[in-house]
């Protein structure tokens, strides 16, 4: 007699054949692997060989026969063979430099001792057990923490195996516990609200700059004009007209009384802020110029443009000092810093570049991203950087543009990012919303999408720059609805009212 066989859909049986394999491997999962006492010994005996064979045995001193032999921790202080004993194993460096700072370079200085081997046991006894095992687990300590920054396996040190290699020369090996790795727990961050909306602009507002001494912000915008706003009320405080075209990028220098704008007119401008009118023009660009970055601590200007290239500009001759070629589509974000390298590129080539600024060529290209790369953002303490793309989020740390990690769930364009010394970063996308996000861990602790002005339609609402004023207390967004908005913390917010909505996840492993 024949049954018939429920048929099921492929989903269905994969996810059932999924349920299986999660109950059965639940229970011991994170788990260490039992260790084998037997080829443990034999792993820890090949390595032993292979690395240390050169250095295994010291050389034994072969004293005077006719002296009376001393006992070893009688020979000369610190256990170290005297000048005079005349051992028979004598090291000559392999560079005649003398064995100490201001140690005059003599025949006898350059003859360098090998110290007994009662010497070396005398020197592994003098380090108490108690300050070797500290100190070995505060280096594991620091090495998983660099893992767990740098989004890499954490391996773990457990304080009962410390590694006690150095613990008065004992030579037990610790069992090295490895754990997957997981996210370290985010600091709690402050949700942000929206405290103010700035209206006046006529056209997108594009591009934002908060002024050093945080009284003044200025906008650019498509309707080809900068305004420059107070920043405590809100209020309209001046309007510069100039360009002929929108205003993608402005800039106030923290070094003279400019102001600096670019757009897609091909030009760049330098504004007097003491008479409020033009005083130079950088003129070379092909086509539109989308972005432009002061150097922190030299009189150079950086712009990048729609011709895929970035220029560097001195501001005072107006001379165009380099032209950072290599990208092959519009260059849309620059970034410069005081450190090497001193000037990033994000281009819609989908590359990163960073560049060598005295030579004018690219030290490193980064090409993980699969989407155009339109935006940057420095942190303000840490050697790190990140750059926005359609695709993810990601974190670099100089010089080299190591990977840290991703920063995914913001599925959208991402137009501008912004992060504070707090660690709390900011992406605004094509599609109006804003995360927030911990810059340590990832983790988004906050979206927003706010409404559009009355009178837009829900599809003008775009966030095309953002920035912190410089207490940062206050973040400034440019938006494609015209309007400016301020967001701030909430001063109410508490852990206990807006708790941290957080699981220790296990990290998906993420080749790039």
């Amino acid at each position: 007699m024949t049954e018939d066989v429920q048929k099921h859909s492929v989903h269905t049986l994969v996810f059932r054949s999924l349920k299986r394999t999660h109950d059965m491997f639940v229970s011991d999962h994170a788990k260490a692997v039992s260790l084998d006492e037997e080829s443990h010994k034999l792993k820890m005996g090949v390595k032993l060989k292979a690395d240390y064979n050169a250095v295994l045995h010291m050389p034994i001193l072969k004293e005077g026969k006719g002296r009376a032999q001393l006992p070893d921790h009688l020979q000369g202080p610190g256990g170290y063979a005297q000048p005079d004993d005349d051992p028979e194993y004598l090291i000559t460096g392999t560079h005649a430099y003398p064995s100490g700072p201001g140690v005059a370079l003599t025949a006898d200085t350059k003859l360098h001792r090998n110290p007994s081997e009662g010497g070396v046991h005398s020197m592994a006894l003098a380090l108490p057990p108690s300050q070797a095992r500290q100190e070995a687990s505060r280096t594991a300590a620091s090495v998983a923490d660099i893992h767990r920054h740098a989004g890499g396996a954490e391996r773990v040190h457990p304080p009962s195996t410390a590694v006690s290699l150095l613990e008065g020369g004992a030579t037990r090996n610790s069992a090295l516990m490895r754990r997957a790795p997981t996210m370290p727990k985010p600091q709690w961050h402050p949700p942000w609200k929206l405290f103010r909306v700035i209206s006046g602009h006529l056209g997108w507002v594009r591009s934002i700059a908060v002024e050093p001494g945080n009284q003044w912000f200025v906008t650019g915008s498509a309707d080809r004009t900068i305004k420059i706003w107070d920043l405590a009320s809100g209020k309209l405080k001046l309007s510069l007209t100039g360009h002929i075209s929108t205003v993608r990028g402005v800039a106030v220098s923290s070094r003279s009384p400019y102001l600096f704008s670019c757009g897609e007119d091909k030009q760049v401008k330098c504004w007097d802020l003491e008479y409020n009118k033009v005083i130079r023009h950088y003129h070379g660009h092909l086509s539109a110029v989308y972005d432009l970055d002061l150097h922190p601590t030299i009189d150079v200007l950086v712009t990048c443009s729609r011709d895929a290239t970035a220029r560097v500009w001195d501001m005072r001759t107006k001379a165009n000092v380099h032209t950072l070629t290599g990208h092959t589509n519009t260059v849309a974000t620059v970034r410069c810093q005081a450190a090497e390298p001193q000037i990033i590129t994000g281009s819609h080539d989908s590359t990163i570049r960073l560049w060598d600024l005295i030579a004018g060529k690219t030290r490193a290209t980064l090409t993980n991203h699969k989407k155009s790369v339109r935006t940057l953002v420095l942190h303000p303490r840490q050697y790190t950087f990140a750059s926005g793309s359609a695709d993810n989020i990601k974190q670099w740390m100089f010089p080299d543009g190591n990977f840290i990690q991703n920063l995914s769930g913001h599925n959208a364009i991402i137009n501008t990012l912004a992060v504070n010394s707090d660690g709390v970063l900011v992406s605004g996308a094509d599609n109006g919303t804003i995360h927030m996000w911990d810059w340590r861990t990832g983790y988004n602790f906050q979206r927003i999408h706010a409404a559009v002005q009355p009178g837009s339609l829900d599809s003008e609402s775009g966030i095309f720059a953002c920035v912190f004023d410089n207490s940062e207390s206050r973040l400034i967004t440019a938006e494609a609805d015209k309007t400016i908005k301020v967001y701030k913390e909430d001063d109410t917010a508490t852990e206990e009212s807006h708790p941290i909505n957080w699981k220790p996840e296990i990290l998906k492993r993420k080749r790039f």
